[in-house]
């Protein structure tokens, strides 16, 4: 189908250029641009700075890998946090899901995506290495597996667990209230809460 003709080159490129976020088809990103233009020009500069701010300045947290405005991020910088366990994540918006809950009072680990070899993504491309130092230092009794219940979630979870499995520490995995092929950013946080708090032995997993 051909795109609508546009009457300004300008125009034409801001508009492309929404278009390659996710979720934004050209119609609702010519409705962006349509809107900003009408805005003040001080707060599209606004909207404009806080982007390239965004870009340059924000860091990932050295130890959980979760996004921080600092080296070592508000969840592992704060003392009443339970620094005995790890909760292992696939993305920084699971960290968000699983907050929002407050059921969970541990630290996190971010994995940045779960192995899946037919998009190339192997575990020397996850921070899976890094989850394996943080436990030999010693200081964590248990690593809860929180990723989606898909079959590379599944496959990560696995691998993680063969990687773990002879340090002694306490493997579990959040219950299955979270449903077969669900992803958590999209589960209800009573159900998400629960199914943390009802997490179970990871070798219970295996005949399921």
């Amino acid at each position: 189908m051909l795109h609508e003709r546009l009457p300004s080159h300008l125009l034409e490129n801001a508009v492309e250029e929404f278009s390659k976020l996710p979720g934004i088809g050209r119609k609702t990103a010519l409705r962006l641009v349509l809107y900003l233009l009408r805005c003040e020009e001080s707060e599209v500069e606004d909207f404009g700075n806080a982007i390239i701010t965004l870009r340059k300045e924000v860091k990932h947290c050295e130890i959980c890998h979760n996004i921080s405005d600092n080296e070592v991020c508000p969840v592992c910088s704060n003392p009443s946090r339970d620094a005995s366990v790890i909760c292992v994540v696939e993305n920084i918006r699971d960290v968000m899901s699983i907050e929002n809950t407050n059921q969970f009072r541990g630290l996190y680990h971010v994995l940045g995506g779960v192995i899946s070899p037919m998009d190339g993504v192997g575990p020397s491309n996850l921070e899976i290495n890094s989850l394996v130092e943080r436990v030999n230092k010693g200081d964590i009794q248990e690593v809860i597996l929180a990723l989606s219940t898909t079959m590379e979630g599944d496959t990560t979870n696995f691998y993680i667990y063969k990687k773990l499995k002879d340090t002694g520490i306490k493997i579990t995995t959040i219950a299955r209230g979270v449903s077969v092929g669900g992803e958590l950013e999209y589960t209800d946080e009573i159900t998400l809460g629960r199914s943390i708090i009802n997490r179970l032995d990871f070798t219970s997993t295996f005949n399921q």
